[in-house]
Formats: C-alpha cells, structure tokens, sequence
C-alpha cells in the first residue's frame, strides 16, 4: 500500500511534512456526526431519516462511553502487519472479538424503545439471531459482498462495527509513510473504503484526505485524482448549478466512479458521512451521467 503502517518508534515525522494518516477520536466524532445530521434535518425531503440516523449517531456516542474497549496486545500480529506492510486491523482478516455482538445488543437495546413498524421489527429480529449468524452477516459486509445482507441488517451490523473498529483504530501505537507507488483507494488501518474525502483547513489547510467507512481513520491523498483508480486525465467535478458549493461529486472518465469531495473551508461545519448522506440529490444526478459511486455510506447500504 502506498501508505503503509510501521511499529512506533520505527519512524519519526519530519517538521512540514504532510501526515499521511489521521486515526479517529471515537469519543467525539458521533456526537458531532449525530449533531449534523439533526441540523441537515431541518426543512430537508429526507428529515425523518436523517433523525433515524442522528438517534444511530447519538447511541453510538452512548457505546463508546459505555463500552470503553482496549486494544488486544497482540505484539507478534501488529509486528507481521508491519514487516509485510499489512493494514492492522485489516477488516476482513482481523480476528474479530465477541465484544464487537455485545456492542450490538446495546445498540439495538438502545434503539428499539420509541421505534415501531419495519425497522423494529429488524431490531428485534436481530435481537434474537444467533451469534454464529450475525458473525456471518459481519464477515460478508467487511468482504464488500452488500448483497448478501439487507440493507436493514447492514445499518445496525455495521453501527455497531464502527464503534468496534474506530476504538481499535483510535488506540494504535503506530505511525505511518507514504511510499511511491499508487494504491491509496483503500484505508490503511482496516482495508475498507471512504465514504468520501475532506479538504481541511487549519494546520493542514487545502490537503485532501479520504474519511474511512468504518474506522473513521483519514488518509491523505493529493487533490485532482480519482480516490477509486488513481488517475488524473480524466477528472471532472459536479455540483448543483454548476455553483460553488462545499460538496461537490469528483468523477473519474477513467475508470467511470465518482466520489464526493468536501470542502471544509467553504463550510467548515461538514461531516463527511452527515453531508455525504444529505446530499443524495448529487448521487442521482451524477449516476444519471453513467458514474458509478466508489464508495459507500454506513446509513445507505446497497444490500438486498
């Protein structure tokens, strides 16, 4: 991988050089995700979702504060992934703890009370599935393979993978360099995609990093090239009215996916996964064009 991970103390940072890996503060990223989904709620076509998914956020939060989860000391395993340049918690390959389903019965236990129709009758559901069966539910969406899982599951299954994954993420003694080859489509920490990628502002003012689906860790990438397939011939950008807006779809001619870009210094309240959701109008317009979206939202599953 082109970022890759290496033990602590292996590698010290020069001054002015760009950090190649931002890793997550699960103690304050969903409450800031729940209170952005709550403002775009207001006066929007989607609100009653939004508020759904703000709840989610919100009951997240409540886990990690809760659920404090340490890291495993697994020295020999983070020393392998290291020497072989291995994503850590390589989502599909780590060997998930059973605490991951205890995170899940809270949240649904969190979530249930005040919800009614088709979504609590896929919490209760869940409430009642056998451990072994939402193992096998989890091993196929960290595999990508969505259409083995519906959409319902997905929301839930995955929430409570977040939590598990970004209080991992958030612990890891590591630090990370930037090598030359190009290969940046996937997180290096846990090997799933973004959601979408956020220039900051700030001390990293105008830098690029893509926003990971999962553990909420955040990897550079330089502006004007595909996040999917690395190109820069073909790059195009899309936004309602062809107007200045903070988020706008980048698109790829090459290999024909786009991803959304969003530009905190145009709105400096955006949160990748809040906004990506919220601007659902962008995805159907740009699909429309023939792109195919690279990544996906943990609140909008393409499952069964």
């Amino acid at each position: 991988m082109s970022i890759r991970i290496v033990p602590e103390g292996e590698l010290t940072q020069a001054a002015g050089d760009i950090p190649p890996l931002l890793l997550p503060d699960p103690k304050t990223l969903y409450l800031t995700r729940a209170q952005r989904l709550e403002t775009l709620a207001d006066g929007h076509d989607m609100a009653d979702y939004l508020r759904f998914c703000a709840r989610i956020a919100r009951a997240q939060h409540a886990l990690v504060a809760e659920h404090p989860l340490a890291l495993p000391a697994r020295d020999a395993y983070f020393a392998e992934c290291a020497r072989h340049g291995l994503p850590p918690l390589g989502s599909s390959a780590w060997p998930r703890d059973q605490v991951w389903q205890d995170l899940l019965d809270a949240l649904l236990g969190k979530l249930l009370p005040g919800t009614t129709g088709v979504i609590a009758d896929t919490i209760m559901a869940l409430q009642t599935q056998a451990r072994e069966d939402r193992e096998t539910l989890a091993s196929a969406l960290l595999a990508g393979r969505y259409d083995a899982v519906s959409s319902a599951d997905a929301l839930f299954v995955w929430a409570a993978l977040s939590v598990y994954f970004s209080q991992l993420a958030s612990q890891l003694k590591i630090h990370a360099i930037a090598e030359p080859d190009e290969s940046r489509h996937l997180c290096p920490v846990c090997s799933q995609g973004p959601v979408a990628s956020v220039v900051k502002i700030g001390d990293k003012d105008g830098l690029r990093y893509l926003h990971c689906t999962l553990c909420e860790s955040e990897w550079h990438m330089v502006r004007v090239k595909c996040s999917n397939c690395e190109s820069t011939r073909d790059i195009g950008y899309w936004s309602p009215d062809d107007k200045a807006v903070a988020v706008r779809a980048e698109s790829c001619g090459d290999c024909g996916s786009y991803l959304k870009v969003m530009a905190l210094g145009k709105d400096m309240a955006l949160e990748a996964v809040a906004d990506d959701l919220a601007t659902l109008t962008l995805d159907a317009a740009i699909e429309e064009e023939g792109f195919v979206r690279s990544g996906i939202n943990p609140f909008l599953f393409p499952g069964s």
